[in-house]
């Protein structure tokens, strides 16, 4: 191993070395170095064999008796391999741990002794003596290959391990062994070195100055090696240029750590070489009181090359007094940034010149570079610029590179790229950019994102956490891709907090400080903060946030997106957790709205979400920004041109301007700069002496390049001085006043001189001088940089003295002479209420009955603010009381114009000031202004073009190189050129209104400079601007109107027809007929028609095939008027137009025949019959009409009848058996034809709909009808459907049916009953019929007098209805006529009911009877009535009747006995009645029921026992039948069964049948020998049910 330690035991404090004493560093250090030397010895003795033992005196360091051989395997309870343990010293065979305090004492000992050993070592290596004890040949064998088994399985074990549990293992690099400083002497060679450990195994780079080391670079001066994590560094014959710092970095994926070393070069005294720098002379040279003057000769000037090349810039520098190995300090300057030498950039100084060399040239390199010599007495210092130009492309057409790739936000997911685009695109747009990276410390790019992007920002994701990367751009267009950028310098993927927690490195150390938090375990973490958007484009979102106050340990981060509108959240990074507190979002919807959130994690969990985003919609926030304004280019030297511009408006982020040249007329632009400038003025060098050229500029941002601004007028390339033009500086000003003055300041006005010397005026210096007494000073400078206003405020003065002025005018010449001195005035501030007076009067637009004067304000107010101007005239030479107003009313305006001037005639102004105070005093006069229209003046003139451009034109013939037009509206100079486009050419100027509206109402002037006062005006009215507006649009639209758009239909047969219909065209007006931008002419295929009379233009077709798909256009021309229709025939539309057409053409077959005019539909009758019909037409008598219902035919009823057209099909009372799918056929030999309707699934359910729509209409109004259970509300329909869906409704709440309400139907009637109604059942109820729509209502108010009506009639109906149940009645038992023998007993019952119970009389022959023992008359339990006749004899014949009475009525029931001779002893026989009232004697017949006591139906009353047989003869006693219930009347009665008595022998065979009447009971016949009872019959009896308890 290379001496790093395993990753288990870096934090164990006996192997930290940071927590070694000196000694023992020092004694392991000695041990090491005689190990090795101890090492070789044994190897060589012992024949090759593997024996490493210790060279330290085993018995002095262990005197202890020897051990057994201990393992060197650490295993925990379960005896697995876990590790490793590794001794200090291999002769101690000591564990690392465990050792006892005598031990370590001894240790201690030892150590101390080989320290104070080697103290006295120089850095040269001194032979050691060794002492070690024989050891045989097998014991250094046997200790050999335990040493080698060992080290096997732990190799094995570490292996296996690493493969089980990778992430453990991997740790960040670490320097074992740092690097040292050194400082050697000059030729000699330096080593540094360092060992390094981490997993994966770190990839090492050493860098110089902060740029890599590539020992490729320069052969033989660099050797770089790296064996065992050793690595170093060898830098051979060193030279002064070899003093640096020197950085060794190591990386892998879990980080990066760097680790510095200097190396000093030091030169022998007296050695120095002419060409090598002289050292500084600081401590030898003694620089106080002299004092230096530095002269830079021999100077660098505006330099040109190409990327790829070098490029040395240099001066000769000349200081005096001339100082033995004096070195002045030399810095470049870079566009004004300090430049240090790097890969890229080297300065050398060799005693007399100063030389920066460019070791490759890129376009980033382009700038204004300075050289600064710097002493104790100042600095002087030189600029010039450097062009680079572009290389040539790979591929014709392709762009120029990107430049100036910079890295923002780099974080451990991802690093933002920013660059500029190239000034050069190669011929065609540039489509896009690719960004490579390039981990440093390899030489391999890998592309970053998949297609190009547009905007000049890029994060790239995808990063190793803790590495670095280098990062390079490339162009793309359609013609190739162009050459990559310069590299950007390294930046690591590392979090922001991470690496502001790395302190500075301590100097030449390397040493990193890293302090981090200590983790809270177990804490869910809670809400990020302060979660903001950074950055949004159209193809990524950049997202920022605080951390979470409590994150717990190793917090990472969840970010979830939803779209706006929705409440779903969406997480984006689902795979890998963002683990900085930044994230960039791609493949974003664009054009959707998206709002974001964060939520952090840990081992934990996963905390809440955060606040989420305000909606944020994805595209491009950045503008590109507009075109840059008017471009002025000014003369300079012979080979360059000063071009200005005005800036683009509303520009954000703006990086800068392109120029552009171009020789006059040729249009073949080239770049002038290939790095963008800042500022809106630039120096075009390069171009050719006498040639003619036209400038543009083009503004820059990140979105991309603006348009082009407009072109510049053509300037010829010479110098500016002396170019053929005698230039001189300008005359003295003169007319200076005072404007206003306070206690320590006035301000001056003057006006500008009569002659410029050829050349504009740049600026004006004011001189003063007091004046004591008459007698005055010397001249001051009021002002150090000359002023470009004709006033000037002059500070610093003293109050209550005299001051006299004078003012010098400067321009490209040079200052001109001073004027004359003003007069005296006195400074002392003004009191005054009145405002001072204006000033710079000047005349323009001069003609011969009329100009215009224009004046600025005075610079005193007054008290007041100025609120208006008067303007006063007199002729020149008239005297000052000729001074007369022009307005009577002042003039709120700072211009007016001055008319019914005198042709030929000189006037003078002067303009006064007004505010509340009063009118302040006249300003200077003009100049003296002649009132005549020059020769060659023109007037303004509005235009209208053939466009419909609307502009105002102004024209000059008197133009001068350096002539200007200067454009502005009521006489202020236009600012916003948003409303206004100037275009300028020749003598000629032009000012388009952009979109003309009412804002452009004004006055516009138009002034052109260096000419004798060329201007002009024009006054747009609101009026004249709708005038211009209306010809603006006839000239610019001219087209033939149309009165209708080209626009398609069918005709008969499925032919399509195309057609339009101009409003006015000429005889001469042509058509052009397109498609798919192809002329079609007439053929076979399209019939063309153009009327001119009408103006309709049509084409038509026979059909449409698949190949007319497309679009179709009518282009018309008539002389210069032109215009075209168009209609898109593509996708559905083409193909429903298409189907439409082949639909009408088999139409127009199809009726060629029998045929359906309508096809079948259906309709409900009144009588809620389902009609099915079908109007046909064409048809004869041959016709035929056939009907099927599911694939079988349908007999119609009626007989078929075409005379009318009409087909029909009734269906009665319709139900579910009646859905299917109907179809109907007419046809003859013509042909046939089917029409189909499909009444399945929805269609049923729409015809059902329809007849409960019929239904429901035909229900009558809800009605109340009163019942003996309460109140009943009812309808009536017409039909009554089962499927019919019904809902009754109560306060417009759907009624919950009970026993107490309920609702039911009999026949057509609808009714819902409510039983025992109360008040609460007051109310409106509603009857609702579905018909799948809205359905239909019934209402009735039950409530007020309808309710108290329908209750008192229950409450009536009910009382009768308990009478007729309560009342006496008899419910059965006697049969009408009884005809028994004489001597035989007879027995009748009866059953009597009624409530309370009635009173029983008997009557015979109407008269009432009494019991005795002759007749036995019983009446039990109130419910049966029984007469018994013990033996009867013929007086007992007659009429005999049973009167029943209570309180609710009376009932009676009658019945003849007959007595006859007795027919002998035919013992006891029951005779039952059959259903015709026939009496059965004798077996009854298969089938009926046994005679016995008949079962009472069940009812919820408990059963009475049933009684016992009776046993004969026992003529007393009448059996007591079983507790009657009143019987069901829905259930069938009992047929009863004639029983033979027990005097009855099994001789009896016969059926004896005797006819009784009326009733169906038994009849008992008793015979003479005895007696018998019988048992009642019960029939079926319509007695209503006895009230419930």
């Amino acid at each position: 191993m290379s001496g790093s330690l395993p990753f288990y035991q870096k934090h164990h404090r006996h192997y930290d070395r940071g927590y070694r004493s000196r000694e023992t560093q020092s004694a392991i250090s000695q041990y090491q170095q005689s190990s090795s030397s101890y090492s070789a010895h044994s190897k060589s003795s012992s024949k090759g064999l593997a024996a490493t033992f210790s060279a330290l005196d085993e018995s002095r360091l262990s005197p202890l008796p020897k051990r057994a051989k201990p393992t060197y395997l650490a295993m925990d309870k379960e005896n697995q391999i876990i590790g490793y343990v590794v001794p200090i010293f291999r002769g101690s065979q000591e564990y690392a741990s465990g050792l006892s305090d005598t031990e370590e004492a001894r240790l201690k000992e030892s150590s101390g002794y080989m320290a104070r050993r080697g103290l006295f070592t120089s850095g040269v290596e001194m032979e050691r003596s060794e002492r070690s004890e024989y050891t045989s040949r097998r014991a250094v064998m046997r200790d050999s290959a335990e040493r080698i088994s060992l080290t096997k399985r732990i190799h094995e074990n570490e292996e296996y391990h690493k493969r089980m549990n990778e992430d453990n293992l991997m740790h960040t690099p670490e320097f074992v062994i740092k690097p040292r400083s050194h400082t050697v002497w000059e030729k000699q060679s330096v080593r540094l070195h360092c060992t390094v450990s981490g997993w994966p195994e770190p990839r090492v780079v050493w860098y110089k100055n902060n740029v890599s080391i590539d020992p490729m670079s320069d052969p033989g001066k660099y050797k770089v090696e790296s064996k065992y994590n050793v690595h170093s560094l060898e830098i051979n014959r060193c030279d002064f240029d070899d003093t640096a710092q020197y950085r060794v970095s190591a990386m892998n994926s879990k980080g990066e750590l760097s680790s510095f070393a200097s190396v000093v070069v030091k030169r022998f005294k007296g050695e120095f070489e002419e060409d090598l720098p002289t050292p500084s002379q600081h401590g030898w040279v003694c620089e106080y009181g002299i004092t230096f003057e530095t002269h830079i000769v021999d100077k660098f000037d505006v330099s040109f090359g190409r990327e790829g090349e070098t490029m040395s810039l240099g001066c000769t520098v000349i200081i005096y007094p001339s100082l033995q190995r004096y070195k002045p300090e030399i810095e470049w300057y870079r566009d004004d940034k300090l430049l240090t030498p790097s890969k890229w950039v080297q300065t050398h100084w060799s005693g007399e010149r100063a030389t920066l060399t460019l070791t490759h040239l890129n376009k980033e390199d382009e700038g204004l570079y300075t050289v600064r010599v710097i002493t104790k007495s100042g600095y002087e210092s030189h600029s010039a610029y450097v062009f680079v130009r572009d290389s040539d492309a790979e591929v014709e057409g392709a762009p120029a590179a990107p430049l100036d790739v910079v890295c923002h936000e780099a974080n451990k997911d991802y690093i933002i790229i920013s660059w500029k685009q190239p000034a050069v695109d190669g011929g065609s747009p540039i489509m896009g950019y690719f960004v490579d990276r390039c981990e440093v410390g390899t030489t391999h790019w890998i592309q970053c994102n998949d297609t190009p992007v547009k905007f000049a920002r890029f994060p790239v994701t995808g990063l190793v956490e803790g590495r670095s990367y280098s990062f390079r751009v490339r162009a793309v267009n359609k013609a190739g891709m162009s050459h990559p950028s310069r590299a950007s310098l390294p930046a690591a993927a590392m979090d922001p907090s991470d690496r502001a927690r790395k302190g500075t490195s301590a100097p030449w150390t390397g040493q990193i400080i890293v302090t981090e938090e200590e983790p809270s375990e177990g804490v869910v973490p809670s809400k990020p903060c302060d979660l903001t958007i950074t950055e949004a484009t159209r193809n990524y979102v950049v997202l920022s946030w605080k951390p979470p106050s409590e994150k717990g340990e190793g917090a990472m981060y969840y970010v979830e997106k939803c779209i706006v509108g929705t409440d779903s959240w969406q997480r984006v990074n689902t795979e890998i957790p963002v683990k900085s507190p930044r994230f960039a979002l791609f493949d974003l919807a664009e054009g959707k709205a998206y709002m974001f959130r964060v939520r952090a994690c840990n081992s934990a969990g996963v905390g809440e979400p955060s606040e989420h985003t305000e909606a944020t919609t994805v595209g491009d926030k950045l503008d590109i920004p507009s075109a840059p304004g008017r471009v002025v280019p000014t003369r300079n030297t012979d080979t360059s041109i000063v071009v200005s511009w005005e800036a683009s408006k509303n520009a954000k982020e703006l990086v800068g301007y392109y120029i552009e040249a171009s020789l006059a007329g040729k249009n073949a632009w080239e770049p002038c700069n290939n790095k963008p400038v800042k500022g809106t003025r630039f120096i075009c060098h390069g171009l050719t002496t006498g040639e003619t050229y036209v400038f543009r500029v083009r503004a820059v941002n990140a979105a991309g390049l603006s348009e082009c601004s407009q072109e510049s007028e053509a300037i010829e390339v010479k110098a500016a001085i002396g170019g053929g033009i005698p230039h001189a500086s300008p005359a003295p000003p003169f007319g200076i006043c005072v404007l206003e003055c306070v206690r320590d300041s006035m301000v001056l006005a003057w006006k500008q001189p009569a002659f410029i010397g050829g050349a504009d005026i740049t600026g004006y210096f004011v001189d003063y001088r007091e004046v004591d007494g008459g007698l005055p000073g010397k001249w001051h400078e009021a002002n150090i940089k000359s002023v470009s206003e004709r006033a000037y405020r002059v500070s610093d003065l003293k109050e209550k003295v005299n001051y006299q002025f004078q003012v010098r005018a400067a321009n490209m010449a040079g200052v001109g002479i001073p004027s004359v001195p003003s007069e005296v005035f006195k400074c002392e501030e003004w009191t005054i209420a009145v405002p001072g007076p204006p000033h710079d009067l000047q005349a323009l637009e001069v003609r011969k009955t009329s100009l215009v004067l224009l004046w600025k304000p005075p610079v005193y107010q007054g008290r007041d603010e100025v609120n208006g101007y008067y303007v006063d005239i007199k002729e020149a030479e008239a005297d000052f009381e000729a001074w007369r107003g022009v307005n009577e009313k002042a003039c709120p305006n700072r211009y007016l114009k001055v008319s019914n001037l005198k042709e030929g005639e000189t006037y003078v102004f002067r303009v006064r000031a007004q505010n509340k105070a009063g009118v302040s005093k006249p300003s200077e006069p003009t100049e003296p202004v002649l009132a005549v229209t020059k020769p060659g003046t023109k007037d303004m003139v509005v235009d209208v073009d053939d466009d419909g451009v609307i502009s105002l034109i102004f024209e000059c013939d008197s133009l001068t190189q350096d002539s200007q037009f200067i454009w502005s509206k009521n006489y202020e100079e236009m600012t916003d050129t948003s409303r206004m486009t100037i275009e300028t050419k020749g003598g000629k100027s032009r000012a388009i209104f952009n979109n003309p509206d009412v804002e452009d109402i004004g006055i516009y002037s138009c002034l052109v400079s260096h000419t004798d006062g060329s201007s002009g005006s024009y006054t747009l009215t609101e009026e004249g601007l709708k005038e211009l507006l209306k010809i603006s649009h006839d000239h610019k639209f001219p087209i033939i109107p149309l009165k209708t758009e080209l626009a398609v239909e069918l005709q008969e047969k499925g032919k399509v027809r195309f057609w339009l219909q101009a409003e006015k065209i000429t005889a001469n007006g042509k058509v052009e007929y397109v498609f798919n931008d192809n002329v079609v002419s007439q053929g076979e295929k399209y019939k063309m028609n153009f009327d001119k009379n009408t103006g309709v233009i049509e084409m038509v077709m026979e059909s449409l095939g698949d190949q007319d798909e497309g679009t179709y256009t009518f282009q018309l021309q008539d002389g210069k008027a032109k215009n075209q229709s168009s209609l898109v025939l593509i996708g559905d539309v083409f193909q429903k137009l298409k189907k439409e057409s082949e639909f009408q053409r088999k139409e127009w077959i199809r009726k060629q025949g029998p045929h359906f005019v309508e096809y079948m539909s259906y309709e409900v009758t009144p009588e809620c019959i389902v009609r099915l019909k079908c109007k046909v037409g064409n048809m004869k008598k041959e016709s035929v009409a056939l009907w099927y219902k599911d694939g079988r035919e349908v007999q119609a009823n009626e007989k078929l009848d075409f005379s009318e057209g009409w087909l029909h099909l009734e269906i009665a009372q319709i139900s579910k058996k009646d859905a299917g799918v109907y179809e109907v056929i007419v046809k003859d030999d013509r042909g046939k034809d089917t029409s189909t309707l499909n009444l399945t699934d929805q269609g049923f359910k729409d015809l059902m709909n329809e007849v409960f729509r019929v239904i429901a209409n035909s229900s009558t109004p809800l009605k109340i009808q009163s019942t003996e259970e309460g109140i009943r509300l009812y309808t009536f329909v017409n039909y009554y459907n089962d499927e019919l869906h019904v809902t009754w409704h109560y306060k417009d709440a759907p009624i919950s049916f009970s026993d107490r309400i309920k609702s039911g139907v009999v026949g057509e009637q609808l009714w819902l009953q409510i039983t025992e109604p109360t008040e609460k059942d007051k109310g409106k109820y509603a009857i609702e019929f579905f018909d799948g729509k809205g359905g239909l209502q019934r209402t009735v108010e039950l409530s007020g007098q309808a309710f108290d009506d329908a209750y008192a009639e229950f409450q009536r109906l009910k009382a009768a209805a308990i009478a007729e149940r309560n009342r006496a009645r008899v419910a059965g038992g006697l049969p009408d006529v009884v005809t028994i023998q004489e001597g035989k007993a007879l027995n009748l019952t009866c059953n009597i009911s009624g409530d309370p119970v009635p009173e029983v009389t008997w009557l015979k022959n109407e008269r009432e009877m009494v019991s005795d023992d002759h007749y036995i008359l019983k009446f039990e339990s109130g419910k049966f009535a029984s007469f018994t006749i013990s033996q009867v004899n013929t007086a007992d014949s007659g009429k005999y009747s049973i009167l029943v009475k209570n309180k609710y009525g009376t009932e009676s029931g009658e019945f003849t006995l007959k007595v006859t001779e007795s027919l002998g002893d035919l013992g006891l026989t029951t005779y039952l009645t059959d259903a015709q009232g026939n009496v059965i004697v004798g077996q009854p017949p298969p089938g009926t029921p046994k005679a016995a006591t008949p079962k009472p139906p069940k009812t919820p009353t408990p059963k009475t026992p049933t009684p016992p047989t009776p046993t004969p003869p026992t003529p007393a006693k009448t059996p007591v039948p079983a507790t009657p219930e009143v019987p069901d009347t829905t259930s069938t009665p009992p047929t009863p069964t004639a029983t033979p008595t027990p005097g009855d022998g099994p001789k009896e065979k016969k059926t004896v049948k005797k006819k009784v009447t009326k009733r169906k009971d038994s009849v008992v016949l008793k015979t003479s020998g005895g007696s018998a009872e019988s048992t009642p019959a019960t029939t079926p009896a319509a007695t209503p049910q006895p009230p419930e308890d």
